[in-house]
């Protein structure tokens, strides 16, 4: 091979990883991997029971929400 193909190499390779890296490092500093509740709910809802008890609360969350947005009306 060539000394000038290695040299491209090394720098696309050089430059992706450090893409890689800044892509890393922006999700860790805005939070994207953070699911403080995932092993919490894990332990909570163990049974079927139990989740389908959240599921239908959370459709209830969602419910009053959707609700609320359409009982707002901006002041005259």
């Amino acid at each position: 091979m060539s000394g000038n193909i290695i040299i491209l190499m090394l720098g696309v390779s050089t430059f992706l990883g450090a893409l890689g890296l800044f892509a890393l490092l922006w999700g860790v500093r805005t939070g994207q991997f953070d699911d403080q509740s995932k092993f919490i709910d894990g332990a909570r809802y163990d049974n079927e029971e139990d989740l389908q008890d959240a599921k239908m609360m959370d459709e209830k969350k969602k419910n009053r929400e959707a609700e609320r947005k359409k009982e707002y009306r901006p002041p005259a």
